[in-house]
């Protein structure tokens, strides 16, 4: 089949001893991260992505791309614990998870959501596999009417995924679309909102603005906050392995919240983030065995399918941006951006043009997911010590590490600048409850939506019917349309902010 020989070339890729180790780099990263509190995978690609311009890209997006799906790996360990999410889409294992490790049983539920993230890991990345060809060929049926209708689906779709008020998500859609705008315009070479600085000719660079809003804006924000105490209960790891029962009970809510996973985690503005919380209230719709304990109180079902969900619904959000180039979350906008950066244009022409690259990232995911089972469960010491760590040794290394950064990017202190305003302004975001993950998605998309408005315009002899003509664009627009009315239905907005409330 012309599947195995795509996956044979793709091990013997991620198999070489650069590859492998930069997969290690990148779990360990991010399971370092998942744990620690205010940084998620967005800030941890953001602060890193200057360190990958001298690798190889395909070992460069092998190392983010462990740092991705390593952080919604590790944020389970913490959430377990000391009832510490380190990532969004953990909170949810907080319910069960935590309860679990008071009673005793940390090692069951850590076990739990080891095997959980591997299966569901596993499987999303088969997905990727099986998917990949069919969806690249239709992609090739894309024209710039097409991309503009599918871009317009995205932006809006992320709107009705984002957590918070719908306005304020539109709102930074608007401002993101803004910022893309910023410097010199391809076709007619005029320089557009750059108020006569020589440095803003190019723009402002979306590595420095993700770096200030997500990485300064979380360190101004959490410092903010004061110094503040948390229950920790000495947590037994010993019994790490299920009972007879346990697997009884997880391993159909794990092929449950595998498949939601799956399916949400391709949808754009945080589809992973989404399926945990789908998957858990999944589970509960479901009755209770009698062995069971009531959820809330350390029901293993708990544990094991959001986690399954949120590994699985990281992995299949890299089908849109392999195979149709358009990122469905903020941190695949970031990988978009390292693809760009090693003069990768994403989209169908990958796996044409870098086979290499695009099957060796993909068998890396196989072997990203049996490293973190390996790093996780026995390291868990050593991410409780890490807990430990004042944040103030913390944040001082991060403010350096994120300057430099900025610095490497064109050598020049106008980026530092930019990074300390963005650091404010994420700072302001966060106190005005403003998610900024759209207005990185706008920011990436924006460009590429006004590149390919103009070329499909100029196509047409400047005939904007061309937009519904076709009927691709046409069907993609009125999914558009149609979306953008689900958000005026009451009910529709009511299940939206049920889903990011955190039940208790």
């Amino acid at each position: 089949m012309e599947i195995l020989d795509h996956l044979a070339l793709g091990f013997s890729v991620a198999f070489t001893m650069q590859n492998l180790m930069y997969a290690f780099v990148g779990c360990l990263l991010g399971t370092l991260i998942g744990i620690l509190p205010g940084l998620g995978p967005t800030a941890t690609i953001a602060i890193l992505l200057p360190s990958t311009y001298a690798l190889d890209p395909t070992s460069a997006l092998i190392m983010l791309a462990g740092i991705y799906y390593g952080a919604a790996y590790g944020g389970s360990t913490t959430s377990i614990l000391v009832n510490l999410p380190g990532e969004i889409s953990s909170v949810v294992t907080t319910l069960d998870g935590y309860q679990m490790a008071r009673k005793g049983r940390a090692g069951p539920a850590l076990a739990a959501s080891a095997i959980g993230s591997f299966i569901a890991g596993c499987f999303g990345t088969l997905v990727i596999a099986a998917f990949a060809i069919p969806l690249t060929e239709l992609a090739f049926k894309f024209g710039p009417a097409e991309y503009f209708s599918l871009i317009v689906v995205g932006l809006i779709g992320s709107v009705i995924l984002a957590s918070g008020s719908v306005l304020k998500a539109l709102g930074m859609i608007v401002l993101g679309l803004l910022l893309g705008t910023m410097g010199t315009d391809v076709n007619s070479g005029l320089q557009r909102f750059t108020f006569n600085i020589p440095e803003m000719s190019s723009g402002i660079n979306f590595v420095v603005i993700a770096m200030g809003l997500f990485g300064y804006g979380e360190i101004i924000s959490n410092l903010s906050r004061g110094h503040e105490t948390r229950e920790v209960f000495k947590v037994k790891l010993s019994g790490l392995y299920p009972s007879r029962a346990d697997w009884k009970h997880m391993m159909p809510s794990i092929g449950r919240g595998t498949v939601i996973g799956s399916i949400l985690g391709i949808l754009p503005g945080g589809g992973a983030v989404l399926s945990s919380f789908a998957a858990y209230a999944t589970e509960k719709k479901i009755r209770l065995q009698p062995d069971e304990v009531p959820f809330g109180e350390g029901n293993i079902r708990g544990v094991a399918a959001p986690e399954a969900a949120n590994n699985s619904g990281s992995q299949t959000s890299f089908i849109p941006l392999l195979t149709l180039g358009l990122p469905p979350n903020s941190v695949m906008a970031l990988m978009m951006g390292a693809m760009i950066i090693h003069d990768i244009q994403p989209g169908p022409q990958v796996m044409t043009s870098n086979p290499e690259l695009f099957w060796g990232l993909i068998a890396s995911m196989w072997i990203g997911n049996a490293i973190l089972v390996i790093l996780n469960l026995p390291l868990v010491g050593l991410w409780v010590k890490l807990l430990t760590l004042p944040y103030r040794w913390l944040f001082p290394a991060i403010v350096l590490f994120c300057a430099v950064g900025a610095y490497s990017l064109s050598n020049s202190t106008w980026d530092i600048w930019m990074l300390g305003w963005f650091g404010i302004i994420g700072y302001v975001f966060i106190k005005l409850g403003l998610e900024a993950a759209p207005l990185l998605l706008a920011l990436i998309l924006g460009p590429m939506m006004e590149e390919n408005l103009r070329r499909a315009l100029l196509l047409s002899r400047g005939d904007w019917s061309t937009l519904v003509t076709r009927p691709i664009s046409a069907s993609l627009l009125v999914l558009a349309l149609a979306l953008l009315l689900a958000l005026l239905l009451p009910s529709i907005r009511k299940r939206r902010q049920d889903a990011f409330v955190e039940e208790n």
